[in-house]
């Protein structure tokens, strides 16, 4: 399938790390806290560990961790289709089709759980046909974007003539959770908001990209390592601290599976500082700095992060001349999962 357009969106609310700590500081939920909860709080928003400002869609986000599970359920519902729509509508512009042409919408997401599901939103809002197909892909984590395309590569195989657009949305500010375990401790000053939103067909678009050589791998035994779970009402996220190590593990398995084509550049979800390191050596001599530039201008967006990445390096080599773009996402599960983004042969 052939990439038509590709965008991005973030909310308009930006914070420094400083300015997240302030909002820990003064937090209600800080009473909750030991001390040493507060000094990893401090220590983490305070230094330099490759963020440096991140995005929230949820209203009043000083009171974020004081919010209810009912108030955290509400602003996943009102924001998630808002900035999913931001980023299709741009997406449907560049490729120069209406809402209206849409066959099929499919949005992932884990941040938040809607019946009917996100699509139902976005489709109402941006005006896609009755007939549309819309499919919710929920509870595959940060790495979601990759199975997304999976999919829709699936459906324009069975009908070619279709326009397909995929969205990845975050609203990880609704599913901030505080109290003692460092694992919650780190999510609270590592995630952010935001979408990323594409167009496929089966005919080339301007820059005749296509996705293709899809992979996966699975290890349900690491399933408790990196996992949401629900505390009284709210997401509240498990990260172990062995979640770099299972990342480069599961990514070394998928980078040594891959074919033989050349790889011009790797397109890596940027998890964390500790996540890219452990990546690095894999992928040497391929660099990973646009990742974690993603990862300072951003932070972790969860499943949006990768095509977050695959758009800055598209904005510096749109058709790569040595080799396809390799993309890697990761996450819950625990999961991994590839794809290539290259030229036609």
């Amino acid at each position: 399938m052939y990439l038509h357009a590709l965008a991005t969106a973030v909310p308009p609310a930006t914070y420094s790390q400083l300015e997240c700590w302030e909002i820990a500081r003064r937090s209600v939920a800080r009473q909750r806290l030991k001390k040493r909860s507060m000094l990893i709080l401090q220590t983490i928003l305070k230094g330099d560990h490759g963020i440096a400002r991140r995005h929230f869609a949820v209203p009043e986000i000083d009171r974020v961790f004081d919010l209810t599970s009912d108030q955290l359920n509400l602003a996943f519902r009102t924001e998630a289709p808002r900035l999913a729509s931001r980023a299709l509508v741009d997406a449907l512009a560049q490729a120069g089709v209406s809402a209206g042409q849409l066959d099929a919408l499919l949005i992932c997401t884990c941040t938040g759980y809607l019946c009917p599901g996100l699509t139902s939103y976005v489709a109402e809002q941006l005006g896609l046909r009755p007939n549309a197909f819309l499919q919710d892909l929920v509870g595959l984590g940060c790495g979601a974007a990759i199975p997304t395309l999976r999919a829709a590569s699936h459906l324009l195989a069975a009908q070619p003539g279709a326009i397909v657009a995929c969205v990845a949305v975050e609203v990880c500010s609704a599913a901030f959770y505080l109290d003692d375990d460092p694992g919650v401790l780190i999510s609270a000053c590592l995630f952010s908001d935001g979408a990323a939103a594409t167009i496929w067909r089966s005919t080339p678009g301007p820059t005749t990209l296509r996705a293709f050589e899809f992979n996966t791998t699975h290890l349900p035994a690491h399933r408790d390592r990196l996992r949401f779970e629900q505390r009284d009402g709210k997401l509240r996220n498990m990260l172990d601290r062995a979640v770099p190590e299972l990342a480069a593990g599961a990514v070394d398995v998928l980078w040594r599976q891959r074919s033989t084509r050349p790889v011009a550049s790797v397109v890596a979800h940027p998890g964390g500082r500790d996540v890219l390191a452990a990546l690095a050596p894999i992928f040497s001599p391929h660099s990973l700095a646009i990742s974690a530039e993603v990862l300072r201008d951003y932070g972790n967006m969860s499943s949006p992060s990768v095509l977050f990445v695959l758009a800055e390096m598209l904005r510096e080599r749109p058709l790569p001349p040595d080799g396809d773009f390799w993309l890697v996402s990761f996450g819950a599960g625990f999961s991994a999962h590839c794809c290539r983004i290259g030229t036609a042969d």
